[in-house]
């Protein structure tokens, strides 16, 4: 089969979770309802902390950069879906479909920053008290929020590039309900064997590297927790902590799950059925995670429920 420049190549197919029309109804109803959830409760959050003047600190800073994260996250992926169930067409242009995979790529990555800067913010807080607001003044918030966001798109643009560098044949069908980076790699017919290399290397030490910031900031927090006194103290240390770590399970575990999932089976629609545990569930439980097991943010939320039930 000959090849045919990238330039020829007017759109892809994406393929969905099913090919099964009641099943598509069911979906389309599942996924509107989660993206709602998704979209409310992660709004509701970042409203809480611009609103109460006592969530003006780095922790819901960084908190209310992960809710818009999780919004943009599930917007780019879950409409394109429903509109795809609702008009039968599975079609997704070549330029939307890269731009997809840039976005997606963008706050994955911004994500996995996020959890990491979270995870130091956590370590100062617990680690050295009487340097905290020292050390995690509003500068220093904005330019690791900054250097995230830096890393998150410079890591985006380079496999965005590269794709464009790749020539497609005339099979353009996507196993997915979304265009994932690897699975656009696959359907390449000329050599794609760096765009792959250079995927898993960045992968690999995106991920490590906050991986290892993230074991380093908990182990350095459970031996301070256990040498502190004061047991409501204590309580109240483990319960932000117990929040953020309860995330950082659901995003890494839901990642490696996946990864294993394509490493043992070679169906690329039960690969991308387990693909939403990371892209579509954890950004509707991070709100509930933070919501439920905060007493700050339960009173911030408290006020404006009580707000629109005035109006």
């Amino acid at each position: 089969m000959e090849p045919r420049n990238q330039t020829n190549v007017s759109e892809f197919l994406l393929l969905g979770l099913t090919d099964d029309p009641e099943v598509q109804s069911l979906l389309f109803c599942l996924f509107l309802s989660v993206y709602l959830v998704t979209i409310l409760g992660n709004m509701l959050i970042f409203l809480a902390v611009i609103s109460d003047s006592h969530l003006h600190t780095p922790m819901y800073f960084f908190l209310s950069n992960l809710s818009f994260t999780d919004i943009c996250l599930s917007t780019i992926t879950i409409p394109k879906m429903l509109v795809n169930m609702k008009s039968q067409n599975q079609h997704i242009t070549y330029t939307g479909c890269l731009l997809q995979v840039w976005f997606v790529l963008v706050f994955i990555c911004f994500e996995n920053c996020l959890l990491a800067t979270m995870a130091y913010d956590r370590y100062v807080a617990i680690c050295h008290p009487l340097m905290y607001t020292v050390i995690m003044n509003p500068r220093y918030c904005r330019l690791l929020i900054l250097f995230s966001l830096f890393i998150s798109i410079g890591d985006a643009l380079l496999h965005s590039l590269m794709a464009l560098q790749l020539s497609f044949c005339t099979d353009l069908e996507i196993p997915h309900f979304f265009c994932e980076l690897a699975h656009v790699i696959k359907l390449a017919c000329s050599d794609s064997f760096i765009n792959i290399f250079v995927a898993n290397v960045m992968a690999s030490v995106l991920s490590g590297i906050s991986l290892s910031g993230i074991i380093f900031s908990y182990t350095h927090i459970i031996s301070s927790l256990l040498q502190m006194p004061r047991v409501g103290r204590k309580y109240k240390a483990f319960s932000t902590c117990g929040s953020h770590f309860s995330v950082v399970s659901l995003f890494y575990g839901t990642a490696v799950g996946v990864y294993i999932s394509s490493a043992v089976t070679d169906s690329s629609r039960r690969t991308a059925v387990a693909s939403v545990m990371y892209i579509v569930v954890p950004q509707m439980l991070n709100p509930f995670i933070y919501s439920l097991r905060n007493r700050d943010m339960k009173g911030a939320l408290r006020k404006i429920f009580s707000r629109i039930s005035f109006l």
